[in-house]
């Protein structure tokens, strides 16, 4: 009889984490959805996505989409106005504008997302390992703030003056600007989940610090590190821009927004289409990049407003 009630024991108990789970998941999703309607609603983050969303299409459909090759000079179309054969003009060496801006975005977003990507990952170690250990925490911290005293242009161009002038070059310098930015996020926010009741809990069964801070801290900061690096994304892009457009980036011919502009300055008054087209391509990703973010943060944390 006791063997018969511990067993039925047992199975409600099961039964009942098994529905508590489910409730849990069931929640879960209720709340994503609601988040999720509340990114659809608004029109801002929507038209972000939109506007990402094109250019990145625009980006690895270009050599379907530009009938001209980006490299190919032809003297004889130098400085042609807009027309059916070239969309956005051509420039001073007679190259397809609208070509070389399709595949410069190409450039711009693989600077832009690795960036975002390698600066956000080297960003969250760094940043929880100074959370966990404070002779890690004074020296890294340390060496975060010096690089945060110098402009972020002024150290990217520095890094470009002693490497040289290559798109690898570029996105190293650029993920060395942004890593102290990132490194102090993923600090703050290990630090605040570390003081929760649930860690302290963890602490007492006896789990060990690495899998605190990868099973139960790192999942619970991932969404501001998310939304911070969509952030980064667009600052490499202006930053990548600006590089190339001061001859410190993207060497050419290869093309890049940067250079477009560098190329289109000297002559903004007889072909401003060379000025234009680049600038309103890197203003849009930009301002696309920035909207979306801010509907992502909507998005991810349920205590935004």
């Amino acid at each position: 009889m006791l063997g018969t009630n511990g067993s039925e024991g047992a199975m409600t108990y099961t039964a009942a984490q098994n529905d508590l789970s489910l409730q849990k998941k069931k929640l879960a999703q209720e709340q994503f959805e609601i988040r999720l309607k509340k990114f659809t609603h608004n029109r801002a983050s929507v038209f972000g996505l939109a506007v990402v969303t094109l250019v990145i299409v625009l980006a690895v459909f270009a050599p379907l989409i530009a009938a001209h090759d980006p490299l190919a000079m032809n003297t004889a179309d130098r400085l042609k106005g807009i027309s059916a054969e070239h969309w956005f003009g051509t420039d001073n060496m007679g190259r397809d504008v609208f070509a070389r801006v399709l595949y410069g975005a190409r450039i711009s977003l693989t600077v832009g997302f690795t960036v975002g990507l390698v600066s956000g990952f080297l960003g969250l170690v760094i940043g929880l390992y100074a959370s966990t250990n404070k002779l890690a925490d004074n020296i890294l911290m340390r060496v975060c703030d010096g690089l945060k005293a110098i402009p972020s242009t002024l150290l990217a161009i520095t890094m470009m003056a002693v490497l040289g002038a290559d798109i690898k070059n570029v996105i190293i310098s650029l993920i060395v600007v942004n890593i102290p930015n990132m490194a102090r996020l993923a600090r703050s926010q290990a630090l605040v989940v570390k003081e929760q009741t649930y860690i302290e809990a963890m602490r007492c069964l006896g789990s060990s610090q690495k899998r605190i801070l990868w099973a139960h801290i790192v999942p619970n900061i991932l969404s501001p590190m998310i939304v911070q690096m969509t952030f980064v994304f667009a600052s490499a892009i202006i930053t990548e821009a600006a590089l190339s457009f001061l001859g410190a980036g993207v060497p050419a011919p290869a093309p890049s927004w940067g250079n477009i502009l560098k190329e289109g300055k000297d002559v903004i008054y007889t072909a401003w289409w060379m000025i234009l087209f680049p600038g309103v391509f890197t203003a849009l990703t930009v301002l696309g990049l920035n909207l979306l973010g801010d509907g992502v943060r909507d998005l991810m944390d349920p205590k935004s407003n």
